[in-house]
């Protein structure tokens, strides 16, 4: 329930502190007293939108302050959630406005999100205002009433769950089908030219090698006239160096005995016969190796043109590239070739969903139906004992062509004042006071099941009187009994029936009007509804009218 609520510098109100009680309570004033003005502040301590010209003129800022007890409505595990610190029987929202535009939020003085504070004021309170009762013909509202009468909660969370599922993975598919169909179109692209990279059996060190090759091709016959002269000088019968160092080695043999330079000599001479014959050997082999020749000359320049081509086809320096080309076609062609599979299996997933949202979405439509035939005899009921009593009311169902949000019912709320009257929406038929009564019937009905802290009734009985007044009256103060329950009236019938009864008054000073409000004792509370009664002058009729609404004796 709300306990009080506190407010500073907020259009008149320059300073305004209000306990509340629980169960029925009313509040009532003059036209422009300022009764709309302690709304605008409680909704916007709940998270409404707020607005710099709010502010009372000089003031830096206004700060608006309620305190909720909390401690029967199980919502430590909301405070968990949103990381903050839980108190039951006190949770403090304040909302701070500066005069340069910002605003800050607070719960138990923890700064917290606009969007936290709005989802936690949902669950705190319900203001009702006039411009709510167009709600009775929104069928979103509808369609909550009708899913909180008949209990779908848990229901409607799993099957949301799933739906949210579904929507996820159809869109996921679509997504995927886009995407292949895109790679469809690209597959013979990416096929002709992984197939042309694949067919060039491509090696790393081909090209490397190639370019030598060609290299010794194109002079070839350099190669073979330096060789033989190299193998001449090498091995020559007389002036052939290997001959030279062979009599260099016979001449130093005889001499290790007096010369001790000699067995080094010996040494070194040895190891360069053996190299220099050997490396005469090799020479001899290549010159005889070594051709030219135009056809194998013809397929390197060839072979090698192609690695270039295609090198500048996929702007790439090297085979190494090539190859890294080749590999990403085919890996890129290995997706497009598991796109069918990947699409089939993501089909019968969503077709699993569906299945299941079908199911749900009967279960849910079978519990509503039950639910919209009580619903149209307990306000049926109501109706007739506020007054009109050829009410007739029902609930219309039509079946969506696929699961939504909610399931796969819309409804539609019918009405009619008269028993010949043909059923319509409501939006269509009710008549304004009629709709106030409606939207009353509704709330105290869906009361017990909403499980509101508290809520506020704003001229709810705008365009009733007399009896009917009474009668919405005696709804209320029933209501009151389960909940906390605030009427802002200009029914005196309405006033009478409050446990605590609130006067908004206007008060001038030197300096500007301000908004005051206080708690009204047994005898202002006589006086306040004697005016209500008779207007500015009050009469003793009216006074005696007044303690009888009160019940009240001299």
């Amino acid at each position: 329930m709300l306990k009080s609520l506190s407010i500073r510098n907020f259009v008149l109100i320059d300073r305004l502190n209000i306990e509340f009680e629980d169960g029925f309570s009313v509040m009532t004033g003059e036209t422009g007293a300022g009764k709309s003005i302690i709304l605008g502040a409680l909704a916007l301590v709940l998270g409404q939108r707020a607005d710099s010209k709010s502010i009372q003129a000089n003031a830096e800022k206004c700060i608006v302050e309620a305190v909720f007890d909390i401690s029967a409505y199980q919502l430590d595990v909301f405070f968990a959630a949103n990381d903050l610190e839980y108190d039951a029987r006190n949770c403090i929202l304040r909302r701070e406005l500066l005069s340069s535009g910002k605003s800050r939020a607070f719960v138990n003085d923890t700064p917290t999100p606009l969007s936290v504070i709005k989802s936690l004021g949902d669950r705190l309170i319900d203001i009702h205002s006039q411009h709510q009762n167009l709600l009775l013909g929104d069928t979103h509202f509808q369609l909550n009433v009708v899913d909180i009468m008949s209990q779908t909660g848990t229901l409607l969370d799993t099957y949301k769950g799933v739906y949210n599922r579904y929507l996820s993975l159809s869109a996921k598919l679509t997504d995927l089908a886009g995407r292949a169909a895109k790679s469809k179109e690209e597959e013979e692209y990416l096929r002709f030219q992984f197939d042309e990279l694949k067919e060039a059996q491509l090696t790393e060190e081909e090209q490397t090698e190639l370019e030598q090759e060609l290299e010794t091709l194109s002079h070839a016959e350099e190669i073979k006239l330096a060789l033989y002269k190299i193998t001449a000088l090498l091995n020559g019968d007389e002036q052939g160096a290997i001959r030279m160092i062979k009599d260099s080695l016979s001449a130093i043999g005889g001499l290790e005995a007096c010369f001790p330079k000699a067995k080094e000599f010996a040494e070194r001479l040895q190891a360069a016969y053996v190299d220099l014959n050997d490396l005469a050997a090799e020479t001899a082999v290549l010159k005889e190796d070594i051709e030219f020749s135009p056809e194998r000359m013809e397929w390197v320049n060839n072979r090698l043109n192609r690695l270039y081509t295609l090198q500048q086809k996929h702007h790439v320096s090297s085979v190494a590239g090539l190859i890294a080309c080749r590999d990403a076609f085919g890996e890129q062609l290995q997706i497009i070739d598991s796109f069918d599979e990947e699409i089939a299996l993501l089909t019968r997933q969503q077709t699993g969903l569906y299945q299941q949202l079908t199911v749900q979405a009967e279960q849910i439509g079978k519990l509503r139906k039950k639910a919209a035939r009580i619903i149209e005899q307990q306000l049926v009921q109501r109706m007739m004992q506020l007054g009109m009593p050829h009410t007739r009311f029902g609930i219309a169902f039509t079946a969506k062509p696929r699961p939504g949000a909610d399931g796969t019912d819309d409804i539609c709320f019918l009405f009619s004042a008269n028993r010949n009257e043909a059923l319509k929406p409501v939006a269509q038929t009710a008549s304004g006071g009629e709709i106030s009564r409606l939207m009353l019937c509704v709330k105290a009905m869906i009361a017990g099941f909403a499980a509101l802290p508290a809520i506020i009734f704003d001229e709810i009985d705008t365009g009733t009187s007399g009896e009917i007044a009474d009668k919405m009256a005696n709804i209320m103060q029933e209501l009151g009994g389960r909940m906390q329950v605030i009427a802002i009236t200009h029914l005196p019938q309405i006033a009478a029936k409050g446990r605590a009864h609130y006067f908004v008054y206007k008060k001038d000073t030197d300096e500007r009007t301000c908004t005051r409000i206080r708690r009204l004792d047994e005898a202002e509370r006589i006086r306040e509804i004697a005016r209500m009664l008779s207007g500015a002058s009050l009469t003793e009729a009216s006074l005696a009218n007044a303690r009888e609404l009160l019940n009240v004796t001299r």
